[in-house]
């Protein structure tokens, strides 16, 4: 059985600012959408389940990620994911420039965990703290081809 990733779905507390934060970086909103209704509570597991959605995808066209935002139930918050924990990470992604990219981060108020590392001669990358707590992770290739 082929199988193909999607998307990866990611619950904000303002779908705003975390549009704005992933476009600023080069994402494109691909969709936007308001959901609710039976379809929604049965898919996602949650009665009554009413959502702001938008779709965002990379310049490549092959990474997308799945924002949204709940009207109802109200929103969980939580305390940020830590690097270590177990279960949902962070979302990656390769960019041209790190510093440019950084500097785009901090227009939102969005610095980096510790710093900037070198892995090797293959990459510089950094961890970032996003919109919505959300891990960001940013590489820039040392050797491009």
């Amino acid at each position: 059985m082929p199988i193909k990733l999607e998307n990866v779905g990611i619950a904000v507390r303002d779908l705003d600012a975390a549009i704005a934060f992933f476009t600023d970086l080069g994402l494109t909103v691909i969709g936007r959408d308001t959901v609710s209704g039976e379809w929604t509570e049965t898919a996602v597991g949650l009665d009554g389940n009413h959502a702001n959605i938008a779709m965002l995808q990379t310049p490549d066209g092959h990474g997308r990620l799945e924002l949204f935002e709940y009207i109802h139930p109200s929103a969980i918050e939580t305390t940020p994911t830590a690097p270590n924990e177990i279960g949902m990470h962070r979302v990656a992604f390769s960019v041209d420039d790190i510093d440019s990219a950084l500097e785009t981060a901090a227009r939102h108020g969005c610095h980096p965990l510790r710093g900037v590392a070198t892995y090797g001669d293959a990459y510089k990358l950094t961890y970032v703290r996003g919109p919505s707590g959300i891990i960001v992770m940013l590489a820039e290739e040392l050797t491009k081809n």
